[in-house]
């Protein structure tokens, strides 16, 4: 047995140990996006009136388009999905937490 991979395992173990353990900035960054997504909605569950499909009584295009809890969930979704992803991205390639 080589004495190279006997005494690797546990540098590699560290490795993925931190690897593995998102940072608080990061994961903050990550965050964001679904307690956006879940504000929307309970804004819209605690505001049903606010929702102009559930009573669309002489209502135009732009009130059905244009919803505020609605309006929400989609910026949270969206920065979930398109905005999030790249920051963290930055946020650990730089490395740098001023909490460690």
């Amino acid at each position: 047995m080589s004495s190279e991979i006997a005494t690797g395992i546990p540098e590699r173990a560290e490795r993925r140990r931190r690897a593995t353990r998102p940072q608080p900035r990061a994961l903050t960054v990550q965050l964001l996006g679904p307690l956006t997504v879940i504000a929307g909605v309970v804004w819209a569950v605690a505001q049903p009136y606010r929702i102009v499909l559930l009573d669309p009584d002489g209502k135009g295009f732009y009130d059905f388009l244009f919803q505020p809890p609605l309006l929400v969930v989609a910026v949270g979704l969206v920065y979930a999905i398109a905005i999030a992803p790249g920051l963290v991205e930055d946020l650990e390639a730089d490395g740098h937490d001023p909490t460690a």
